[in-house]
Formats: structure tokens, C-alpha cells, sequence
């Protein structure tokens, strides 16, 4: 693993206005990330992993904080934060009448990749989607068509990916080979980033682990420490999961 830095970001809060008053979505946010490493980022549903992955993309505009990406500013240079960074989303949302191929294809001229630069046959043969190239994209399973979203983030060769929730909804046996996939891309370099509310899932996957619950940062450590040091932390969490 290589110990410089992919993603940082120091005390980053996130206030929204709402009609009863303010509500915050991000407390001080403080952590890094290092390139190379499986990223977990856990927490309960509302408990602030959407907003901090918005703030990311660009979508959400931070309250206050410093977010660097890949060397980066975010306020500074958000173009160059944006081309650093594939992010798989939660909901399942291709084309059904294009093919991988072709989707992969249409996303890679949507970022600018010049033809002769594009790596979709590469990129298919690393989600174990080359031998559906052609097919019609309604004609893939659920779990294909995951592994084709992660497939289409790929596209401009981001060195950091973020996967939102991407086992949500996928039975045991798709679950594992989606996570198959994802261990293969981070054998290839790229650092990702994986928010879950599955602790389970995350041990299995992740270096280390960061906690999120009701917009603040409450663990943050290497998994296997982070385990060792926290015994009953399956329990805290599942209860955790439960009142969020």
C-alpha cells in the first residue's frame, strides 16, 4: 500500500436551512485516505455518507472545510477533483437498448477520452463483463449490471473510486463476485472508497474503517485494530443501523 495521500479532507461540515432551523448533515469532518488502500466509509442510513460522497462529486457545496483530491483543492481546481474520481452510485441505471460496449463507449466521449485512448475492452475484462460486450444491457443480471456501473466510472481512468452502497439489494453469491471485481481494480492501483452499512462486509474488504453516525466521524482505525479494540462493535453497530 503506498502511503501518500489519495483523499483528505479537515474539518468539513455540511449545514442545511430548513423551515425549523438547521440541520447538520456534517460535523467537523476530519480524515485521509491513502492511495491504494480499500476505504471503508460505514454508517447508518441519514447519517451523513450521501452528503459527504456529494460534496466529493460536486453535487453538494461543502458549508466550510478543505477537501484535497488527488493533490487537488476542491474549491481551487474542481474540474481536475472531478476527473480524479468514478463514482458508482447506489441505484442501478443503464440503457437497456445499449450494450456494455456501447455504454462504455458513450460515457468515455461524454469525458473527453480521445478514441484512440480508450481501454473499454480492458475495462470489461476487468469487471468480468467481456463476454456480454455485445449484449443488450436489459439482458444482464443485477449483479452484471453493478459491476457494469463500476465499469462505466472507469472509463477516464480515475485513480479513486467510490462505490455507494453497491451491494444493496444483491443476493450472497452476486455480492461476492462484485466484491471479487473491486479487488481486482484495487490490485490494479486504484484506491477505493466503499460506504456500506454492512460491518461484515467491511472487514472482509476494507484496510481500514471510518464510522459516520448523525454527521460526525465516532471511529476511524485500521479494521483488524479497530475489531481488536472494540469487541462488542458489531452489536453497537447493528444498533446503530437500527436507529438510524
Amino acid at each position: 500500500m503506498n502511503n501518500s495521500i489519495a483523499l483528505e479532507v479537515k474539518n468539513v461540515c455540511k449545514t442545511y436551512l430548513t423551515k425549523t432551523g438547521n440541520v447538520d448533515a456534517l460535523k467537523n469532518i476530519t480524515l485521509s485516505i491513502k492511495q491504494g488502500e480499500i476505504f471503508g466509509l460505514l454508517g447508518p442510513n441519514g447519517a451523513g455518507k450521501s452528503t459527504f460522497i456529494n460534496i466529493l462529486a460536486g453535487v453538494v457545496v461543502k458549508t466550510s472545510g478543505l477537501v484535497n483530491v488527488w493533490g487537488f483543492d476542491l474549491d481551487a481546481n474542481p474540474r481536475h477533483v472531478r476527473a480524479s474520481l468514478g463514482i458508482v452510485p447506489q441505484e442501478i441505471n443503464v440503457d437497456a437498448y445499449f450494450s456494455p460496449k456501447e455504454l462504455l463507449e458513450i460515457q468515455a466521449g461524454l469525458y473527453g477520452v480521445e478514441k484512440d485512448k480508450r481501454i473499454t475492452s480492458e475495462i470489461l475484462k476487468l469487471v468480468n463483463l467481456e463476454d456480454k460486450a455485445d449484449a443488450y444491457s436489459r439482458s444482464l443480471s443485477g449483479g452484471m449490471k453493478r459491476r457494469l456501473l463500476v465499469a462505466k466510472a472507469m472509463v477516464h481512468k480515475p485513480p479513486i473510486l467510490i462505490l455507494d452502497e453497491p451491494t444493496a439489494g444483491v443476493d450472497v453469491e452476486l455480492r461476492r463476485k462484485l466484491l471479487d471485481s473491486i479487488k481486482k481494480l484495487n490490485d490494479q492501483g486504484v484506491t477505493i472508497i466503499y460506504t456500506t452499512h454492512y460491518l461484515k462486509e467491511a472487514q472482509d474488504i476494507c484496510d481500514r474503517i471510518a464510522i459516520i453516525n448523525q454527521g460526525e466521524l465516532i471511529a476511524l482505525n485500521y479494521t483488524k485494530e479497530l475489531i481488536k479494540d472494540n469487541p462488542d462493535l458489531e452489536e453497537v453497530f447493528l444498533n446503530l443501523t437500527k436507529n438510524g
